[in-house]
């Protein structure tokens, strides 16, 4: 069986653990051993973060949504609950960009939401006065 040599994989191995720690300091720059880890840890953090940002891009919105819909005289949670009722399907990334870009559209939005929450608490209330006539 003829003799295998690995150099050139192991060196492409080492290469491309490099190019990926590319601009890390220290020893974690230049040194297989700390580096491999310095890359692997990384990799975990970005796949993590990945996450994360979906998580702090909603929180975003939703900041946005609430301010915009306070100046209606609503809050955040009872505006989505009337975009519920009304039957509206917007999600929460188009509606912080209306609320920011497109104020008359939101406003539009806001109005119809208010309109089912009310329409809503009308009939709640005539159901609960008919339940203790009964």
């Amino acid at each position: 069986m003829a003799r295998v040599k690995r150099g050139v994989t192991s060196r492409a191995k080492h290469n491309k653990v490099f190019k990926a720690a590319k601009g890390f300091y220290g020893r974690r720059k230049n040194t297989i051993r700390a580096a491999k880890a310095a890359v692997d840890r990384s990799k975990q953090f970005a796949y993590k973060d990945r996450k994360i940002k979906k998580r702090n891009f909603r929180a975003l919105w939703i900041q946005r949504i609430n301010a915009a819909v306070r100046e209606f005289g609503l809050t955040y949670g009872r505006f989505i609950d009337g975009l519920n009722k009304a039957g509206i399907a917007v999600d929460r990334k188009v509606l912080s960009d209306m609320a920011i870009h497109e104020p008359a559209a939101f406003g539009a939005l806001v109005a119809a939401a208010k309109k089912a929450l009310a329409y809503l608490k009308e009939a709640g209330t005539a159901n609960e006065f008919e339940s203790a006539v009964k």
